[in-house]
């Protein structure tokens, strides 16, 4: 079913977009390169996952997914087609360290070495992220992101991939959402490894941020004058009433969902409040763990979908608080479409953290799609959902915030992870039985803003 927002829409304008803002899509390894056991690539933790009964909608796996593997010229001259400056995509781990270490698999790297090649023979620039939730299964069989060992694996991999691609990649990102890869993944169980115990969740996201903290010097020596950061998936929290309860209840969710990554990336140490709250779960930090969490980065990449409403409730669960749903635009995912949180996100954390450069390395939102009789898809909503997302980023570049960029979440329709092929965030509208790509009406729009004057 094709919606249309209701929200006063505020068309963007490219002149207030700086002359060198960098205008790009986004994409991650599993939800779109199918090829799963192909060319030496092993299982990884969302093989595993996905293959397990009930834990997918639908029973979707991302076996096949856009078939990006095999249909990697078709897509790069898609992107060619969306006019764009940069493309930003994940590795997977698996394809060039099966093992998750030790043996390098040649084919995997050939794979990205195209990828790397097609796109700058098409003026875009490739945005690699290192890690997007696909850990080899065979780490996660030897304790996963709970274990320090896996530390080390990640290195060796960073190590690997960098040294290979370095001399052509100069944009690296550590980690997407560390928060979904802890506590999605380790405490509610819904995406993998499917783990919920608080403790593991805590530990995995401290050895999360230890990685990224001891990969950054390495990509840096790999890739001369190289730009590197790392991303999080930040939203902001409102009290839902002028309450002091309600205050606290959303300082607390503030500090789940944010400072608990933001403060020690930014040399603050994990938030006080917030190691009371978990206590004994804390995890486990080794002396120098915290300096090497807080190395100097070259950007902040942000992904922003919706904000967060809390009020306090007794009695529910250990923040004892629970979200609520406003009255609003909501995306079919039942995320309230927010534009003003972008705005005081970015406003936020540059008064709070001061980072050198600011990507949104993700945006976007899910609607049901329907192909016309005409063979086209007129997604308004979405095509809407950016324009005013854009304007959000235009104000905030008014208000000083050192927004460099924007890649718009997702190139095309993929595998949604827990949600299967069900939910659509794609600029481009995959078929998934014929896997024909079309460009959605919003894609065209996009496509037409970003081209270069």
């Amino acid at each position: 079913m094709t919606t249309t927002l209701k929200l006063e829409i505020s068309s963007p304008h490219r002149s207030n977009f700086p002359k060198d803002f960098i205008w790009g899509t986004a994409t991650a390894a599993y939800q779109l390169e199918g090829a799963a056991l192909e060319d030496g690539r092993s299982a990884s933790i969302w093989d595993t996952f996905s293959h397990t009964p009930g834990k997918v909608k639908g029973g979707d796996t991302g076996d096949v997914a856009c078939d990006h593997y095999h249909l990697l010229e078709r897509d790069l001259d898609l992107m060619k087609q969306f006019n764009l400056a940069a493309y930003r995509f994940s590795v997977s781990w698996s394809r060039i360290l099966p093992q998750g270490r030790g043996a390098v698999n040649a084919k995997g790297l050939e794979f990205y070495d195209r990828l790397v090649d097609g796109l700058l023979e098409r003026n875009i620039t490739p945005w690699v992220t290192l890690y997007h939730w696909d850990l080899p299964q065979t780490l996660e069989d030897a304790g996963g992101w709970a274990s320090r060992d896996t530390v080390a694996a990640y290195l060796e991999y960073t190590d690997v991939l960098s040294k290979h691609l370095g001399d052509r990649v100069k944009h690296w990102i550590t980690h997407n959402e560390p928060w979904c890869a802890a506590f999605l993944g380790n405490l509610m169980g819904i995406h993998a490894p499917g783990n919920r115990d608080l403790k593991t969740a805590l530990q995995v996201s401290h050895h999360l941020l230890l990685s990224h903290g001891l990969a950054v010097p390495i990509l840096h020596q790999n890739s001369v004058d190289a730009q590197v950061g790392i991303t999080l998936n930040l939203g902001p929290t409102y009290a839902f009433t002028d309450s002091s309860e309600d205050a606290t209840a959303a300082r607390t969710s503030d500090g789940f969902m944010n400072r608990w990554f933001l403060d020690p990336l930014y040399g603050k140490g994990y938030p006080q409040d917030m190691l009371e709250i978990y206590g004994a779960a804390s995890p486990v930090i080794v002396a120098g763990d915290m300096e090497a969490i807080a190395v100097e980065t070259d950007f902040l990449g942000i992904n922003y979908y919706t904000r967060a409403n809390v009020k306090h409730k007794a009695g529910a669960g250990l923040f004892e608080s629970e979200q609520v749903h406003v009255e609003g635009e909501y995306t079919f995912f039942d995320w309230e479409v927010y534009p003003q949180g972008l705005t005081d996100l970015l406003k936020r954390v540059t008064y709070d953290y001061d980072p050198p450069a600011i990507y949104i390395t993700e945006n976007g939102a899910t609607y049901q799609d329907e192909v016309g009789e005409d063979g086209e898809i007129n997604d308004t909503s979405r095509l809407n959902y950016f324009k005013l997302h854009l304007e959000a980023c235009s104000n905030s570049i008014k208000a000083e915030v050192p927004l460099k960029g924007y890649f718009a979440w997702s190139l095309m329709d993929n595998f949604e992870w827990a949600e299967g092929y069900e939910k659509r965030f794609g600029l481009t509208y995959v078929d998934f039985t014929t896997l024909e790509r079309k460009m959605k009406a919003s894609g065209k729009w996009y496509s037409d803003f970003i081209k270069p004057e």
